[in-house]
């Protein structure tokens, strides 16, 4: 009796030692499906390791062509009395030329006709423009002081302008002189002949600058020419840092096509706050082209530097 009840016990012991190596051989057979999350290795190599990468966002940047997403006519802003500022646009090649009238309203009412002018030329000579260039015409910077002067905001003839409100036609609807209110050795109280005029409270500070400040961030152009008036003359652009070779190129290249004396820099008094020297300070090449009167626009001239602008980006 005794040894048989010793044989049961050896019996059982010997079962249940099978089942344990039976159920451990499973276990570790299928241990790819019962990890613990926390027990992986954070010390395998980033080269083997398998990242699944999202699908990249197209993102367009300023630099690239947005040129053939827009019509012949934008409105890149609004005045201060709520009047649309108009861009208009010819071609769609890569190299943007953007070309400014206008910022002193209708104190320099001359300065929007000769962009009118373009326009109108541009409308009736559509080959003017190369295949790898777009023109943009921005005629009126500042539609609130060319209406004092005109009568309206838009295209206007000379027969229109009244003597009236001449002077104060140069500023916004805010009194703010916008040539002295961009990001340039910007200063609150600028300087217009001898006398003293606003800057605004900051730079940038009108809504008029800020449709032009956002108008380049967005596309970038490759040159801007703006016109004023009156010395007679073209005028480079610089901004702390000295004039570029592109922006001497220019200056030299819009004076020699168009009769026009060209100047490295406008030293009849002090100049704080100015566009075309912002423009400098964005490394866009840009000029200052002076008519040489308040009331001529000098279109032969200007077409003539138009065309060699033009050319000389068709060839860049």
């Amino acid at each position: 009796m005794y040894m048989k009840n010793v044989l049961i016990v050896v019996i059982i012991v010997l079962l249940l030692a099978g089942g344990s190596a039976f159920y451990f051989f499973n276990k570790s057979s299928d241990e790819t499906y019962t990890k613990d999350p926390e027990e992986t290795n954070t010390n395998i190599p980033e080269d083997n390791v398998n990242v699944v990468e999202e699908t990249p966002i197209d993102i367009l940047e300023p630099t690239e062509n947005n040129n053939q997403n827009r019509g012949p006519e934008t409105i890149i802003g609004k005045s201060v009395a709520g009047n649309d500022i108009k861009a208009y646009h010819f071609g769609q090649g890569e190299n943007e030329i953007l070309f400014v009238g206008g910022i002193h309203g209708g104190y320099s009412w001359n300065t929007a006709l000769v962009a009118f002018e373009m326009i109108d030329w541009l409308k009736d000579n559509p080959n003017a423009i190369p295949e790898n260039v777009t023109v943009t015409v921005i005629p009126v910077l500042n539609p609130d002081g060319l209406e004092k002067v005109t009568g309206t905001t838009g295209k206007f003839s000379a027969s229109q302008v009244s003597s009236q409100n001449r002077t104060e036609g140069r500023f916004n609807a805010n009194n703010v002189d916008l040539n002295r209110n961009f990001d340039c050795e910007w200063q609150p109280v600028g300087t217009w002949q001898d006398r003293e005029v606003s800057g605004g409270k900051t730079a940038f500070s009108e809504p008029e600058s800020k449709a032009i400040r956002d108008y380049v961030n967005n596309y970038n152009p490759v040159a801007a020419v703006t016109w004023y008036s009156a010395a007679g003359g073209v005028y480079a652009s610089s901004c702390r840092n000295g004039i570029s070779s592109d922006t001497l190129a220019l200056t030299n290249l819009y004076a020699k096509a168009s009769g026009y004396q060209a100047f490295e820099e406008f030293d009849y008094y002090e100049i704080t706050g100015d566009m075309v020297n912002w423009f400098a300070s964005k490394n866009i090449p840009a000029i200052s082209v002076l008519l040489t009167t308040h009331e001529q626009t000098e279109w032969t001239k200007n077409k003539a530097g138009i065309e060699a602008v033009i050319k000389h980006y068709a060839n860049n």
